[in-house]
């Protein structure tokens, strides 16, 4: 046992806000699990709740110059990642919201088809020919092959939120593209669906 791990929690914050990565880690080895389990909880997701953990420590670690005024870490660390949780549980259900105005706008493409001799699918075809390599691909994986993100990202040998955004990305530009060159009864049906 090292003469760190036996200090007081307190001592080991006052070492951490000097900038002592061992007391950092003596912390981290502390508290990981059970906010994980905490966090896991909260997100019911395993790889969310090991995100967070990281995220919560790096910014204890960024802002180790504030600990001086933490009284209860313990405390501190839970209400954290309990934000933090909440904010990442937000932004994944607005992430679903914009896939299914996603989903939504292909219906309007198949109505407008059937209705208009011009081909749409060609459109937005053309708009993916358009993207960057890596977007396209990503897109194609995730839509076409109906891969998650996670599949698409060992597939392509990328971080989940790379290809999160790649995806992200490629739809706005998608969305922009075929506004700019669709006639104005389409544009006003699909800036109904994103706006």
């Amino acid at each position: 046992m090292s003469e760190l791990e036996v200090l007081t929690e307190r001592e080991l914050l006052d070492k951490v806000a000097l900038g002592d990565e061992h007391a950092f880690s003596v912390l981290f080895r502390n508290y990981s699990q059970q906010l994980g389990n905490h966090i896991y909880r909260i997100t019911e997701s395993m790889e969310l709740a090991e995100e967070i953990v990281s995220d919560v420590f790096m910014k204890i670690w960024m802002n180790r110059e504030t600990l001086d005024t933490v009284l209860s870490f313990k405390a501190f660390l839970y209400v954290s990642s309990k934000n933090h949780a909440l904010n990442c549980l937000r932004k994944v259900a607005k992430e679903r919201a914009f896939q299914v105005s996603i989903d939504e706008s292909s219906v309007v493409f198949e109505v407008a088809d059937i209705n208009e001799p011009n081909n749409y699918y060609a459109l937005i075809d053309e708009a993916i020919n358009h993207l960057p390599p890596q977007q396209q691909k990503a897109y194609l994986l995730s839509r076409h092959d109906r891969l998650k993100y996670d599949e698409i990202a060992r597939k392509m040998g990328l971080s989940r939120e790379t290809v999160k955004k790649y995806i992200q990305a490629s739809t706005l530009s998608i969305t922009n593209f075929i506004q700019a060159n669709i006639d104005v009864i389409m544009m006003v049906l699909l800036t109904s669906l994103f706006f």
